[in-house]
């Protein structure tokens, strides 16, 4: 009985903590759509508490140049999962790539054009004329031509920059560019940059443009061959994220150990308002990463209605999934 009772005790303890028994190690790489930055502070996290290791999963974390970049990786099978707007996977799965999202990051976009004071730009109209920077995998330079449709802007008139990822913020601020598309997390990089005096946004959803935006996405191969190793992946990922939004600091203090260079002046407002959006009711009651069909269904037809040059119509079944999702509740205010 004695016996019993022990290895009850046992089966408990292990029920009651986040991670499950030991199992053989897993390879997986999960491409991020950037580089470091205060959205991806999670994974460093996971990294850390070992979240990933103890499902048994050996996790790589691998920069790219815009969720173009990551999406080609994902769907060429050089990656396994990735970071990618949803956006952007929509015409991808259009044109006949095999990937679909698993779940969310941000609930509300972060979709945003950064400009300056001494450009005159102020509305979406405005842009006509103007240059544009940003590398060509960059999700808002893919979706710019559906941008400009809702808001009656001729695409035709806007001179795009080609830049690496790290110069978008030289090209605004040495005016080589009128206007850089870049996420509202970014405003911190871009108020250094800029200075706070000279910055203006103009961010998309106030534009007809509120959609799915952030989310990790995976390809069929991996949906269809590591059914238990992408849950799994999604489990540490968000009890990560749970871990960020818990303790903003202590996730800043791993993600300054495991990427030294990153600047956390920078780097902690960053995140900071990248997890206001992720506070919402959506995430309160169904778990962090879940997705509502009708705004994902709202999104695909968005891009269906204003993408130009799409090859076929997009299914909303076709782009996302929650069946690989664990629940995993944010901390309570």
């Amino acid at each position: 009985m004695k016996r019993l009772a022990a290895m009850l005790a046992a089966v408990h303890v292990l029920a009651a903590t986040d991670a499950p028994v030991a199992q053989p190690t897993q390879k997986l790489v999960f491409a991020l759509n950037w580089f470091a930055v205060g959205d991806h502070a999670a994974y460093w996290v996971a990294l850390d508490k070992g979240y990933y290791k103890s499902r048994g999963l050996d996790v790589e974390l691998q920069n790219s140049k815009g969720s173009g970049d990551s999406i080609a990786k994902v769907d060429t099978n050089r990656a396994d999962v990735g970071l990618a707007d949803a956006v952007v996977v929509i015409p991808r799965v259009a044109q006949g790539a095999r990937i679909k999202i698993v779940g969310a990051v941000f609930d509300n976009t972060p979709l945003n054009i950064w400009t300056r004071k001494d450009t005159g730009i102020t509305r979406p109209k405005d842009l006509e004329g103007k240059i544009l920077a940003a590398p060509p995998g960059d999700s808002q330079r893919q979706l710019f031509p559906a941008f400009a449709r809702v808001n009656g802007v001729d695409a035709s008139k806007v001179t795009w920059l080609t830049i690496e990822p790290a110069a978008k913020f030289v090209a605004l601020a040495e005016k080589r560019a009128d206007a850089v598309p870049d996420y509202t997390t970014g405003q911190p990089f871009w108020e250094k940059a800029v200075g706070k005096d000279n910055l203006v946004a103009m961010p998309w959803h106030k534009y007809g443009f509120d959609t799915y935006s952030m989310s990790i996405f995976t390809s069929d191969k991996t949906l269809a061959e590591r059914p238990k190793v992408l849950r799994d992946f999604l489990a540490a990922s968000y009890l990560g994220w749970r871990d960020v939004m818990a303790d903003p600091k202590a996730a800043l203090e791993i993600f300054k150990k495991r990427v030294p260079d990153i600047d956390l002046a920078l780097i902690e407002p960053n995140m900071l308002l990248g997890l206001e959006l992720m506070r919402t009711e959506r995430y309160a009651k169904n778990g962090i990463g879940w997705m509502d069909r009708g705004k994902m269904c709202g999104t695909v037809e968005f891009i269906n209605t204003y993408m130009p040059d799409m090859p076929r119509k997009v299914g909303c079944d076709e782009v996302f999934t929650n069946d690989f999702l664990t629940k995993v509740e944010p901390p309570k205010k």
